[in-house]
């Protein structure tokens, strides 16, 4: 009789703990899952905050690029100007000189237009990836079962 309740005891606690092993590896699967959705929404709360900040500077670089714009056609149009003055007295040194400074100049706001062009275009270029990474991340955390929320 104490063989058999002893038996019985024994089998009942290695049932358990087969039992609970079972739990165990579900628990650890369900676990694991919530571990990828939660890392994959905190990428996208990241990625949203970059693209908040990218679209800030993308505005003011927007008004800078205006600026050097202008700033550039002004003076290509002040060296016209003066290189207009100076094709009426093209022996007058001081013509001469003014005239090169101004080019000079012209060409150095020119250059700064085009960088300005060429950083804004890489800025938007820069949002555009990102976004296409949050829609990605946003995919995947709603196949993963997560809850996908639009800010």
């Amino acid at each position: 009789m104490k063989q058999k309740l002893a038996l019985t005891l024994v089998s009942l606690l290695l049932f358990a703990g087969f039992i609970s092993a079972q739990v165990t590896k579900d628990s650890i699967a369900i676990l694991n899952n919530e571990k990828a959705r939660l890392k994959i929404a905190v990428n996208i709360n990241e990625n949203k905050l970059k693209l908040a900040d990218l679209e800030n500077e993308k505005a003011s670089r927007t008004v800078y690029m205006g600026k050097q714009n202008d700033e550039s056609q002004r003076l290509a149009d002040k060296n016209k100007d003066i290189a207009d003055d100076l094709s009426t007295d093209p022996l007058d040194k001081s013509k001469a000189k003014k005239a090169g400074k101004s080019a000079k100049a012209a060409e150095h706001a020119s250059k700064d237009a085009r960088k300005a062009s060429d950083k804004l275009d890489g800025l938007t270029k820069d949002i555009d990836e990102l976004r296409k990474k949050i829609t990605e991340d946003e995919q995947k955390l709603s196949i993963l079962g997560g809850a996908v929320l639009n800010n």
